[in-house]
């Protein structure tokens, strides 16, 4: 008689997200998370921490050198999300040791990710004191802490809106890079199919970004410019259309969702097709330069008087939807103010604990909240009075107006950085800075400070509130992460502010190293310096703002006046603002990726069958992006490389003679159709999938 046969083991690892993860629930429905509240597990050890540092000062120094080099950040969650499954394997298969749980990875990836937070709210700013010849005012503490009280700032001021913008808003907004590291997280956990569809789909992704922009197969954004037929057009009318031909954008926009990629391609195209034409048109009329400009409108390319008139109407736009994303969740202020006010109370009094919350909804009391808000701005009154404005007249009130300047204008902007994130995933960091500046700039310069003490300080508010609204950003993507797989929420917070220090350091070693070999602005000891461009454009606004030029209010209510048209008519103004600043050839990518999503789910009357294809869809996406993520980072290093060594790593396609030659000629087409043929690829193999996938 044949033995029985043993029972098949259980998998613990075969996790998947519910299937209400990502869409509105319906009245009484609750969403339980992968690891369940009640399940008792070691999310924090030294194993995740010691990961999480390591990558924090990794991709500290690499957000830094490429935001400093092409004027960009890196998203550096996802990357660090793979190599986080990566040394999970590396342990099991060589080191013989158990691999790492799913909540593990979010420390790590919490820990890590205040790389791209502290390195994009600092290398936007600090650079302008070298830019205008403030170094000697400064220092390595200086600069090192002005990232680090705006990341300690970033985390207070968005902790009493998590459950708004985790619970409440669950379904309602796409959370695209949330979403695509939760994918990630899971399908690494789990394995097989998933994970092998969204690591080939990141390989295609990696491979096709780089072969493109690096190797300049094609064209990296295609342009009407670049037709000969359609030249007249941008000549003539400045009307140019462009579109982004990466992947890894196309899976932004597949995971957003059409209806938001609409909004904001609707903004794009206010702004590049009737705004920017409009200038154009009117440049034949004015021969003079206008608004500050150092060139008549009729000289300027389309792009030039999109950055010089346009933009800073989207800015304006961007800061009157602020207010009014403000206003709308006023209720929700109110509420979390008064819980402050209550618990402060209470524990004044000597009250008790009350009911320990659930471990998935335990976050850092909202007394510490308080408290560490309250011990974060006094931090910065005694930095501003006696280490920047020490020696200068008035230099306690003006301590004072600038601490209520930092505290107001981050925490306005700390929710729409958040708003922006869960939308599109990009948040308007540089526009929301450029505003502080000025708007700190004119206080300051009425209270008599100005000059090299009025620009630095400036500079400093404006890094603080900079980094503020970077880790509000970032943060929000982790809460919802942490929401949909079960992590608790005040390790998360935590985790975050012990980042913070590590990629503070980090980040300002690299910009002082990179001061002091490159340089930001053209000098005799600099003849080549990094371009910079964010600095850069924050000494200009610096400069004419304190300077003869002025601000240009004008512009800005023009662009107030658009997001007010917008929520009007019940459109978001925030979506809409963000198309009117960003440029146009990252905006009209995602419609096509929107676009390819709502057919994949209407390819099938089946909703089960519609429902599989889709979900295959979003990993492919998913792998898009981090296999775009992935090869940005390298690319970046290995520009690094090709700069410090004058030697050629990256292969020039167009240097290849006679089929250079015609990747030269043809590469703005053949950017075009090779995006649209990657967009017919992920629908074909969406429909591959399979309810019992």
């Amino acid at each position: 008689m044949s033995a029985p046969s043993e029972p098949p083991r259980p998998q613990p690892d075969d996790v998947r997200l519910p299937e209400n993860a990502f869409r509105e629930l319906a009245p009484g429905e609750r969403y339980e998370p992968v690891v369940a509240a009640g399940a008792s597990v070691t999310e924090v050890t030294l194993r995740a921490i010691v990961q999480g540092l390591v990558w924090s000062v990794v991709f500290s120094a690499a957000a830094t050198y490429i935001a400093l080099k092409l004027g960009q950040g890196i998203e550096s969650a996802i990357p660090i999300s793979i190599l986080a499954i990566g040394f999970s394997v590396v342990v099991v298969k060589i080191l013989k040791s158990r691999p790492s749980s799913l909540l593990e990875n979010v420390q790590v990836l919490a820990i890590g990710a205040t790389s791209g937070i502290v390195a994009g709210g600092s290398v936007f700013t600090m650079p302008a004191i070298y830019i205008l010849g403030l170094e000697g005012r400064s220092s390595f503490f200086q600069i090192f802490l002005v990232p680090l009280l705006g990341a300690i700032l970033g985390v207070f001021f968005l902790a009493p809106f998590r459950r708004y913008f985790v619970r409440d808003l669950h379904g309602k907004v796409p959370y695209p890079e949330a979403r695509a590291t939760t994918e990630i997280l899971v399908a690494g956990k789990r394995g097989g199919q998933s994970a092998a569809i969204l690591s080939v789909s990141a390989l295609a992704a990696a491979a096709f970004d780089f072969v493109g922009p690096a190797m300049k197969g094609w064209a990296e954004v295609f342009s009407t410019g670049a037709i000969r037929a359609l030249a007249p057009l941008a000549d003539r009318y400045k009307a140019v259309f462009t579109m982004n031909t990466s992947a890894a954008v196309f899976g932004l926009g597949y995971i957003m969702g059409v209806d938001y990629a609409a909004i904001i391609l609707a903004g794009s195209l206010v702004s590049f097709l009737v705004l920017v034409p409009l200038f154009g048109w009117l440049g034949q009329w004015i021969a003079e330069p206008i608004l500050g400009g150092t060139l008549p409108l009729a000289q300027m390319a389309a792009e030039d008087i999109f950055f010089d008139y346009v933009r800073p109407i989207g800015i304006g736009g961007i800061f009157a939807a602020g207010v009014i994303s403000i206003l709308k969740m006023s209720p929700v202020i109110v509420q979390a103010s008064r819980q402050a006010v209550t618990e402060a109370v209470r524990l004044a009094r000597g009250g008790g604990g009350g009911a320990k919350p659930a471990r998935t909804d335990d976050a850092l009391p909202m007394s510490a909240v308080s408290a560490g808000i309250a011990l974060v701005a006094i931090a910065i009154f005694l930095y501003f009075r006696f280490s920047v404005l020490a020696g200068v007249a008035g230099a306690t009130g003006i301590a004072l107006v600038s601490v209520a300047l930092t505290l107001v204008i981050a925490f306005l902007f700390a929710a729409v950085s958040a708003w922006a994130i869960a939308m599109i995933s990009i948040t308007p960091i540089s526009g929301m800075t450029l505003t502080t500046l000025i708007v700190t700039a004119i206080v300051l310069a009425s209270l008599g400070l100005s000059g090299a003490d009025g620009m630095l300080q400036t500079l400093l508010i404006g890094g603080v509130v900079c980094t503020a609204l970077s880790m509000a950003g970032s943060l929000v993507t982790q809460y919802k992460i942490a929401y949909w797989l079960g992590g608790t929420p005040r390790k998360i917070e935590i985790a975050n502010l012990l980042g913070a220090v590590v990629a503070s350091v980090a980040t300002t070693a690299v910009i002082l190293l990179m001061a002091r070999v490159y340089g930001f602005a053209p000098s005799p000891e600099h003849l080549a310096p990094l371009p910079a461009p964010q600095p850069n454009a924050m000494a200009a606004v610096l400069q004419g703002v304190m300077g003869e030029a002025g601000a240009p209010w004008f512009l800005y209510a023009i662009g107030a006046t658009f997001a007010i048209a917008a929520e009007l008519t019940g459109v978001s103004g925030l979506a809409f603002a963000l198309g009117m600043y960003l440029p146009m050839d990252l905006n009209s990518p995602l419609v096509v990726g929107a676009g390819v999503a709502w057919l994949v789910q209407r390819s099938t009357p089946d909703q089960k069958l519609a429902h599989a294809r889709h979900e295959r869809g979003t990993l492919v996406a998913s792998g898009f992006i981090a296999g775009g993520a992935l090869v940005g980072v390298l690319t970046a290093l290995l520009r690094f490389f090709e700069d410090s060594s004058g030697r050629s790593l990256i292969p020039d396609m167009t240097s290849w003679g006679a089929f250079g030659s015609w990747l030269g000629a043809w590469s703005n087409w053949l950017g075009f159709v090779l995006f649209l043929g990657l967009a017919l690829a992920v629908y074909l193999d969406a429909k591959r999938a399979r309810v019992d996938d």
